[in-house]
């Protein structure tokens, strides 16, 4: 079996033949049939070489992740992943561990005393869960059990990984300050002069706290009792997964309206694109060069697309017909696009007529994200009992505002 550098090393290689082949193009047409055909058994290739890659760095990543710490076993399971620290919370681990499993009615009375803790009483929440039945109502994860949720968050959601996010006790309102400094600038002071006021131009932004569910999730009586599943890496996978997604596509194009402002539909730094249609070298070149030098020299600009954009990108090539697409040639390295990363964001549209299909920029800068601390786990334990079935729900309050618009620019296709 060919190791991850064999298989990069392929990749490399596959690329050279895609380059040579685009080379051998005619004002933009492929010399001949054959040349598109073996090019697009290259791509083919190439893809499914691409995809394994990111697969073994993906499964490294967490290899490395979760080996750095020794986690002792939950009561329940050997495979458990809690990790509590102090005597209360490994109190209160075990008795979510037992409420997960068997639902608050068959909890004794030091474990329900324990959990009571960690009932949550905010209004938006009971709101959310007002249709649950057979339950006290929701109860806040243990640390680690939301340590694993926020992971997986963050693994579903890429704008998770490259927006600012905090972390706040409370969802209430927060007017959060939005500016752009990069106009201003410092002055020589001579002797016996008072210093000129020059105030950082701040706006405002509101950010609240939206509250997110995974919908309903079902388990079976089975699953439950059985002691060797991992019940609570399960269910913050799923549940993580689920929120993660909705999140994301709100983090990227939510209109505002009862939900958050998305870094692309949100954008005021646009770019025209030259055609509905396509995207070329002109435009990325306009669209880096829409930046103030201030956000490049950070070292966190990169471009963001869709996976059908990307495709687009691969086969754009320079005034010398040299690719502007540079895969990665050792492990754990990104691609590269006019020497920028790019992240892939399926929620940022395709290129189309009136369509905001690229974004470019330092995402840290320009866009926030808050969540609340408190992720929520409500257990219905009599709802699905006819099936022998446990429906279990995940709530988390969280919201995402552009904070500063000059740090990120969209690239926009005419109507037509």
């Amino acid at each position: 079996m060919p190791t991850l550098q064999e298989k990069i090393d392929k990749r490399a290689n596959t690329w050279e033949q895609m380059k040579a082949i685009m080379e051998r193009r005619v004002d933009g047409d492929f010399a001949n049939g054959e040349d598109r055909e073996a090019y697009l058994r290259a791509e083919r290739e190439y893809d499914a070489l691409d995809a394994d890659i990111k697969l073994e760095e993906r499964h490294r990543e967490r290899n490395e992740a979760n080996t750095r710490v020794e986690r002792p076993a939950n009561p329940l399971s050997e495979a458990s992943t809690f990790e509590p620290e102090s005597e209360d919370e490994r109190a209160y681990a075990k008795a979510f561990a037992q409420y997960m499993r068997v639902g608050v009615a068959d909890l004794d009375s030091d474990e329900k005393k324990i959990l009571r803790a960690g009932l949550v009483t905010d209004p938006a929440f009971k709101n959310a869960a007002g249709v649950a039945t057979g339950g006290a109502g929701g109860y806040t994860v243990p640390p680690e059990f939301r340590r694993q949720i926020i992971e997986r968050l963050q693994f579903v959601a890429s704008m998770r990984q490259l927006a600012d996010v905090i972390t706040t006790d409370t969802g209430a309102t927060l007017p959060w300050p939005t500016n752009d400094d990069t106009a201003n600038e410092g002055a020589i002071l001579d002797e016996n002069t008072q210093v000129s006021e020059q105030d950082v131009t701040f706006g405002q932004a509101s950010i609240g706290a939206y509250m997110y569910t995974s919908n309903l999730v079902r388990a079976s009586f089975q699953i439950l009792n059985d002691s060797a599943f991992n019940l609570d890496a399960w269910l913050a996978k799923v549940l993580g997964a689920r929120i993660g997604r909705v999140q994301n596509r709100h983090f990227t194009v939510g209109t505002g309206d009862d939900q958050p402002d998305g870094v692309i539909t949100s954008a005021t730094n646009t770019v025209d694109a030259a055609t509905a249609t396509e995207i070329g070298y002109a435009d990325l070149v306009e669209l880096t060069e829409a930046l103030d030098p201030a956000y490049l020299g950070g070292g966190n600009c990169r471009f963001m697309a869709s996976q059908a954009a990307r495709k687009q990108l691969r086969l754009l090539v320079d005034g010398d017909q040299r690719p502007l697409w540079q895969p990665a040639l050792t492990a754990g390295t990104p691609d590269m696009l006019m020497g920028y990363g790019l992240t892939l964001n399926n929620y940022v549209a395709a290129p189309g007529a009136s369509a905001r299909s690229l974004a470019f920029g330092d995402f840290r800068e320009g866009y926030l994200i808050r969540d609340v601390s408190d992720f929520a786990l409500l257990r219905l334990t009599e709802r699905y009992a006819d099936y022998l079935q446990v429906g279990f729900i995940g709530f988390q309050r969280s919201d995402g505002t552009m904070q500063d618009a000059a740090a990120v620019a969209v690239l926009e296709h005419p109507a037509a």
